[in-house]
């Protein structure tokens, strides 16, 4: 008897940064020094405080099912972190937390989206986006970027995009896969457009919120003329290494943190117990150590901003948050080493990997071929000698 494996599987494409990761490993496991640029995850071990605080809470027995939307201390934690951070007023009736940010922004999309809504994407985009809304039967609506323009929208284009069945716009910054951020003026002029469009929801993905190296972040939830339709992403993987924790959350209007409680109940219900307590230490705890790991992450991007400009062929734009570089390849788009031809972003992805040793992630990925994304969340020996064997496997293409 064959398995049925349903449509809606059959037509969601695979993660391809974790395809990358797992090919990564497979070559390490066979003996092969590879160094892994392709995975969005801070290499700092999680602050000592937060995990004293998991310790607590496993002996104090926070070991039974926690509220779905989560537990009140945390949510009224990322209350205030809203209102001292970021000048938002929430309660904790519109605070839902969740497994990871990603199953956030998911529970979002599949509670607001319809079959047949269109869900406006800036491109490049995180990997996920476009599968997201696939799965709410919803309709992605790609808006192209340039490096030129630092990856970022236009108000023009924007406005552009919209039509009677937009229901909803996504926007991250910083960005994943780009490093770029939107300033408060620009942010203001995208907002002047969304004001004429009030049946437009805005998705805000702010994970990389403290990962920022020029100016402040700006919440598009502080914009006075959305706010009531805005629903802010975030959680503590990135700021405070805590990918492995899977702590995220939507802060949203009422109606809309309601139906996500509502659909979190039917399939995952509350996120983990300790999990939790330890984020919960995250925001009501120091904050030092965001600031240090963001001096670290600056200091990377640097680094491998400089080595990236030295490499012939490479267009290099200078990302302003998170921890990416996203540069143009297409000079070397049919070029050959051997009989092994570079045909396209994904080919010279794979030859990096297989002849460089260097795990990168192909930009089509995110929408846009012709790039590839590199992580600079690792050491700076790692990203020395990654970049060095970038160089050489690039030069060796004739």
């Amino acid at each position: 008897m064959e398995v049925q494996i349903s449509d809606r599987i059959k037509n969601l494409a695979a993660s391809q940064t974790l395809a990358m990761s797992q090919k990564s490993s497979e070559l390490r496991a066979a003996g092969v020094d590879v160094i892994n640029l392709s995975v969005g995850e801070p290499d700092f071990s999680t602050p000592q405080h937060i995990k004293d605080a998991a310790v607590k809470a496993i002996e104090e027995n926070f070991t039974f099912y926690p509220p779905v939307p989560g537990y009140l201390s945390l949510r009224k934690a990322i209350c205030g972190k809203l209102k001292s951070e970021n000048g938002l007023d929430y309660t904790p009736e519109q605070i839902v937390v969740g497994n990871g940010a990603k199953q956030a922004l998911c529970n979002v999309i599949l509670a607001t989206v319809n079959p047949g809504d269109e869900v406006v994407i800036p491109v490049p985009a995180w990997v996920s986006y476009f599968e997201m809304v696939k799965l709410a039967e919803g309709v992605g609506v790609a808006v192209p970027t340039s490096i030129e323009a630092d990856f970022k929208i236009t108000p023009a284009q924007l406005e552009s995009a919209i039509t009677p069945r937009t229901r909803m716009v996504m926007l991250c910054s910083p960005s994943n896969p780009t490093g770029s951020v939107y300033t408060r003026d620009e942010l203001q002029a995208l907002v002047d457009v969304l004001a004429r469009h009030p049946q437009v929801m805005v998705l805000a993905d702010e994970i990389y919120e403290h990962i920022i190296y020029t100016g402040e972040f700006t919440s598009l939830a502080s914009f006075p003329e959305i706010a009531e339709r805005t629903v802010v992403i975030n959680g503590v993987s990135k700021a405070y290494a805590m990918t492995g924790w899977r702590i995220g959350y939507c802060a949203a209007p009422v109606a809309v943190a309601k139906a996500v409680t509502k659909l979190q109940g039917q399939y995952t219900s509350g996120a983990s117990s300790i999990a939790q307590k330890a984020a919960e230490a995250a925001y009501d705890g120091p904050q030092e150590c965001v600031a240090e790991m963001c001096q670290a992450f600056r200091r990377r991007r640097d680094l491998v901003v400089e080595m990236a400009r030295q490499i012939p062929g490479l267009v290099v734009n200078e990302p302003q948050g998170a921890f990416y570089l996203f540069p143009e390849v297409s000079a070397y788009i049919g070029k050959h080493f051997g009989e092994r031809v570079i045909t396209d972003s994904g080919a010279l992805a794979m030859y990096l990997l297989e002849e460089g040793h260097v795990a990168t992630v192909d930009g089509a990925a995110f929408g846009t071929p012709g790039y590839i994304r590199l992580s600079y969340a690792t050491s700076d020996d790692n990203l020395r000698e990654a970049m060095r064997r970038i160089s050489a496997a690039l030069a060796a293409l004739k």
